[in-house]
């Protein structure tokens, strides 16, 4: 793992934004499209916010999220659209977006076997919970160590530790494959939860499973 910190918050996504756009225009050197997924939550809205102005050939980036919610895709709980309000626009807007969830009669397979082409994933970028989740990969969840066992499929449903509307994640094996991983925190919460992390297995820390290879990027505040 490598730990980047950072002055403050505003020049961390800055940064962040800047390196992920470089190694989109890189990986696009070599290969016909890139896949780049990336999370939900408030935290990553300013990376996106610079990420979407960026000069890039954005109708050869495949965007999914790491994980969604059983919401449609105008609620207000929904990943999706803060995806579309703050990365999907802009010079973004070209991108292609692959949802997560479901459509009309498609069933998780059929979702599976969307996914597969797209990987192993060019560019993850995740962010991490205090409880040291990632995606929907939730401590304590009943279905965690499916979810990251070695032959999980690419994406499962899982129960959400809140007791609502029910998530759809990327799995452990999936996030634990890309070419190029980040994990964006702010906080000192966030910071001594990644040191405990570091130290625990990820049926207890989920996280724990992607940090070995991960590049961490953290500001105070």
């Amino acid at each position: 793992m490598e730990l980047i910190e950072y002055p403050d918050a505003e020049m961390m996504m800055m940064q962040l934004a800047d390196t992920l756009a470089s190694e989109i225009s890189k990986s696009l050197a070599s290969r016909d499209h890139v896949s780049l997924a990336v999370p939900g939550g408030t935290t990553p809205g300013p990376v996106f916010d610079t990420l979407s102005g960026a000069d890039l050939r954005w109708d050869r980036v495949h965007v999914m999220l790491t994980d969604e919610r059983r919401v449609p895709a105008d609620h207000e709980r929904s990943n999706e659209r803060l995806l579309r309000e703050r990365l999907l626009t802009d010079k973004a807007a070209a991108a292609t977006f692959l949802r997560l969830v479901p459509e009309g009669e498609a069933d998780m397979d059929v979702l599976a076997d969307r996914l597969r082409p797209e990987l192993p994933i060019a560019i993850l970028l995740l962010g991490m919970g205090a409880d040291m989740h990632c995606a929907s990969l939730f401590p304590g969840s009943p279905q965690l160590g499916a979810a990251l066992a070695p032959d999980a499929p690419p994406l499962m449903e899982v129960d959400a530790p809140e007791g609502l509307e029910p998530r759809i994640t990327l799995t452990g094996p999936v996030l634990r494959a890309a070419l190029s991983t980040h994990v964006v925190i702010t906080g000192d919460e966030k910071r001594k939860a990644l040191d405990r992390a570091r130290r625990l297995d990820p049926a207890e820390a989920p996280i724990a499973a992607i940090l070995p290879e991960a590049t961490v990027h953290w500001a105070r505040d």
